[in-house]
């Protein structure tokens, strides 16, 4: 195992498809109190209670089958001392030398959620009804039915906590992670039929002025009618994201050099010309325009070089890359 895998800060395991472990990192055995030796083709499941295995059963096994990934599962594994630890596993399935394996990160988590106690709640009763045979059938199959209502709100939770992480609290924007994954799939297409797609920086003019006269209050109701203003403008597959404090960016889609000065010139307008609590905003704005041999991050460099020729050039305006003196023709 590659030595900075071996003491990566979270845990890793490579299990078979039957759940074997064949490879287990050291952040996992010091975090856990289990030597190598021990758990090398061990069951994952002996990491597991009655319940959580189940769940195990329930989630991990079909989704990661049927989608070959699972992000996110929320999962308890006993340490060495048996007690339960709320962990965090995202897994992916892969073939390595012919042979399926499934590739685990483990985050152990530092607080439990509210509904975490519940579930446990639950699970004990599980493991009650294992343990005591006389119990009647339909007490096990009543606690079966709040095992998969709590596995549809974990699930449900799951999804939240995905949309959260890709999201802007402040504006309801895209975030930077989204964008540049949502750029590696325009490029991704780029290379598949060739259609070129434009990336734009967008940048309020004065806005430490608006924080200072106005206070951060009324600068925050700018981002958000900016962010407002954006959504409105975009289509349904381009993606509007906060790059980070004043600066938004803009992913066009199909969007050609031309076609790309001439939308974002109407977005300058729409923004000039709304009402604003500030008085008169505008924004400044630079373009690329995708087409051959380029990277993510040429790509966001080139509309940086842009931007800035538009504040250079008094602001308020639009520049296209192919238009500044940084571009060799």
């Amino acid at each position: 195992m590659d030595d900075r895998l071996l003491h990566a800060p979270c845990g890793y395991l490579s299990i078979t498809h039957e759940g074997k472990i064949i490879s287990v990192n050291n952040t996992f055995l010091v975090k856990m109190g289990y030597s190598e030796q021990h758990l090398l083709n061990q069951h994952i499941e002996e990491l597991m209670s009655v319940a959580n295995k189940l769940i195990f059963h329930s989630y991990f096994y079909p989704f990661i089958n049927l989608h070959g990934h699972v992000e996110e599962l929320i999962i308890s594994l006993k340490n060495s001392e048996g007690t339960a630890i709320a962990c965090l596993i995202n897994g992916k399935r892969l073939v390595v030398e012919g042979v399926e394996v499934f590739d685990l990160i483990i985050v152990q988590m530092g607080q439990r959620m509210n509904y975490e106690q519940e579930l446990r709640t639950a699970k004990k009763q599980i493991e009650e009804a294992y343990w005591q045979k006389d119990r009647a059938l339909e007490e096990i199959t009543k606690l079966n039915l709040e095992i998969e209502q709590k596995q549809e709100e974990l699930i449900m939770i799951n999804e939240s906590l995905i949309e959260l992480s890709v999201t802007d609290k402040l504006t309801g924007l895209k975030n930077r992670r989204y964008l540049q994954e949502k750029l590696e799939d325009q490029m991704i297409n780029f290379s598949i039929n060739a259609t070129p797609f434009s990336l734009c920086m967008i940048d309020i003019d004065h806005f430490k002025h608006v924080n200072d006269t106005f206070g951060h209050q009324v600068g925050d109701e700018v981002l958000e009618q900016v962010a407002y203003i954006l959504r409105k403008f975009a289509k349904t597959e381009d993606v509007c994201a906060r790059y980070g404090g004043e600066e938004f960016v803009l992913l066009l889609s199909a969007t050609d050099v031309v076609q790309s000065k001439v939308k974002t010139e109407q977005l300058r307008r729409s923004i000039e010309e709304a009402t604003w609590v500030t008085g008169r905003l505008t924004v400044s704005i630079g373009i690329s325009t995708f087409y051959v041999d380029e990277t993510s991050a040429g790509l966001l460099k080139k509309a940086d070089q842009a931007l800035y020729m538009s504040k250079e050039n008094g602001r308020n305006r639009v520049t296209h890359f192919v238009d500044t003196s940084y571009h060799v023709k």
